[in-house]
């Protein structure tokens, strides 16, 4: 493979060389015996070994999504701190040939259906509890938190986030809470157990569903908690006077954003509140992110998971009949948490791999070093939307924001 490797790489390492000069060793053969320079460096910060010629096509011109494919696919292993990987990948990517890895901020869209949205979250989630359990919290919180003096561990800042929301709804004892998509529970037992409310929580993960049942037995809460495994456009006992949607909206499409807030909209009281947590694009036009990371999401971690701009998100909001209250940008606390999952993730190394096999290991270890990147550097956003049925008078809307940061 020596020779016909050196051969292929040399015109992409010398365009390396000239445009990034990044402290990249290539190394490829027998023991990684021969080698390639990609920039001027004593020791460098990254190795990278090929283990495959397949690897060629993908290194020459390349982007995050064909860079992670190449790793996923155990073509090239690669060594180093997983900050300067990261930060070697988004290099690479800039030096791509226009025509070919510099991807631009594509508007994807899919067709969803209720068997499409069931079976992308199902490959998602139903990973395995076990998996998922030796990265998050104790209460396995798998959405962004809130780290409100920057100084609180994972589990408080998750716990914090909770309460942050259902103080933001101005949650009520005795008062119906419809949490759609509620992982394993965590929202709607905080919910019940503090804030007295009576809760439906919705899931079209089986995993899911099953640990949030058992925790609910567990709590003795059955006569308040009814955990669902059920498709929120399936829900048909409302009214609710409070609707959460915590990390959910990814996977309902641009195209469905409209019809979404129309059904929460349909399920809320008239004088109820909502609250939409979720990711969105820093793309006006609703692109992915850069260089190609978006077509890795889609194919390895988030089948069919389509992006909004806030823009986006406030208009079909609209459209849907609700009007926004309040917005809050929490990008910086998505980075932390995804840090966080990260570090966890890379020092429970060893049984994780005890758990899922060599292949689903590598995707989640990009996946979530990479977007602790993405969202560090303003590539995609996390807001909490708070809102109302719109249309109402505003005698009924209260005058300051007070309440939200008791």
């Amino acid at each position: 493979m020596g020779s016909m490797v050196e051969l292929a790489l040399q015109p992409w390492v010398q365009r390396v060389r000239r445009t990034a000069n990044l402290p990249v060793r290539l190394r490829w053969g027998d023991s990684g015996g021969a080698s390639l320079a990609l920039g001027d460096f004593e020791q460098p910060q990254v190795e990278i070994r090929v283990r495959d010629p397949q690897a060629l096509r993908l290194l020459i011109d390349p982007s995050l999504a064909t860079l992670g494919e190449a790793y996923v696919e155990g073509l090239i292993d690669v060594e180093g701190r997983l900050g300067d990987i990261l930060a070697v990948a988004h290099r690479l990517a800039d030096t791509a040939e226009p025509e070919g890895g510099l991807l631009g901020r594509i508007r994807r869209s899919f067709q969803h259906t209720r068997q499409s949205d069931r079976q992308a979250i199902q490959y998602h989630y139903d990973v395995s509890n076990a998996f998922y359990a030796q990265w998050l919290d104790p209460a396995m919180v798998y959405s962004c938190a809130y780290f409100e003096n920057g100084d609180e561990t994972l589990a408080q800042a998750q716990e914090k986030k909770i309460d942050h929301i259902l103080t933001k709804v101005r949650l009520a004892p005795g008062q119906r809470l419809l949490d759609i998509g509620c992982g394993w529970g965590a929202l709607v037992l905080r919910a019940a157990q503090k804030f007295g409310a009576r809760c439906v929580g919705i899931t079209l993960s089986q995993q899911q569903f099953d640990l949030a049942t058992e925790r609910v037995q567990a709590a003795g809460l059955q006569d308040r908690i009814d955990i669902r495994l059920q498709d929120y456009r399936d829900v048909s006992d409302g009214p609710f006077d409070r609707i959460t949607s915590v990390g959910m909206f990814e996977h309902v499409g641009l195209n469905h954003l409209t019809p979404y807030f129309t059904r929460i909209r349909d399920l809320l009281v008239p004088d109820g509140w909502a609250m939409n947590h979720g990711i969105t694009s820093t793309d006006p036009q609703d692109g992915e992110t850069a260089h190609g990371g978006g077509g890795f999401i889609e194919r390895y971690v988030f089948p069919q998971g389509e992006l909004p701009h806030i823009g986006t998100v406030l208009r079909t909001l609209q459209e849907g009949g609700l009007e926004a209250f309040d917005v809050e940008n929490l990008r910086r606390h998505y980075a932390r948490t995804l840090q966080c999952w990260s570090d966890a993730f890379e020092a429970r190394t060893e049984s994780l791999r005890q758990l899922v096999d060599e292949r689903h290991w590598r995707i989640w270890r990009v996946y979530l070093a990479g977007c602790a990147w993405a969202f560090e550097h303003d590539e995609i956003a996390l807001f909490q939307v708070l809102c109302r049925p719109a249309g109402r008078s505003a005698r009924e809307l209260p005058w300051s924001r007070r309440w939200l940061y008791p």
